[in-house]
């Protein structure tokens, strides 16, 4: 026998499919509108399923009556500036690859790293603990359930950590 939470009155299932089937009548708009942000077929492509997801994931949250057309616009939107950002944090490809070239260090380098080393020793566990997972390319996320505290937490430890840093070092690293 089924629970009462899970059975839902016709209208609802009615109301929910004459939504979703609207969405996918708006998702030519979704592709015009992506290709102000993207020039790449594939990439408009990947920008528009990931919304269309998003939206059907939480159509629990669309009130009806409100324009469909602006909330899923705004859900595009959103989802393309949340993976500029993860982008511009994260390289990716050629980028990543250059990255992780090795060079020989030079001697200025080594001493440099043995100041920053000594400088790391002199920060707080839980600041150097967030600053070396994000160094090493540890999500903020990730880390910050690594750390066991909130997003904002450790990107202030990150942040502090830093000014920590430059602070005892000097802006010499940025050179």
């Amino acid at each position: 026998m089924a629970s009462s939470s899970s059975v839902r009155p016709a209208s609802h299932c009615k109301e929910k499919s004459a939504i979703e089937r609207e969405i996918v009548e708006l998702t030519p708009a979704l592709r015009a509108f992506a290709r102000r942000f993207l020039r790449s077929d594939d990439d408009i492509d990947d920008l528009v399923q990931e919304t269309l997801l998003k939206a059907l994931n939480s159509l629990h949250l669309y009130h009806p009556g409100t324009s469909l057309k602006s909330w899923l616009f705004t859900i595009l939107r959103n989802t393309f500036c949340t993976n500029y950002r993860r982008q511009k944090r994260e390289p990716a490809g050629m980028d990543a690859a250059m990255e992780q070239v090795a060079i020989a260090p030079t001697q200025e380098w080594v001493l440099r790293e043995h100041e920053l080393q000594r400088a790391l020793t002199h920060l707080s566990e839980d600041r150097r603990r967030a600053l070396t997972l994000v160094a090493a390319g540890t999500t903020y996320e990730d880390a910050a359930k690594m750390c066991g505290c909130r997003i904002g937490t450790l990107k202030s430890r990150v942040s502090r950590a830093r000014d920590c840093l430059i602070a005892m070092l000097g802006n010499n690293l940025a050179d």
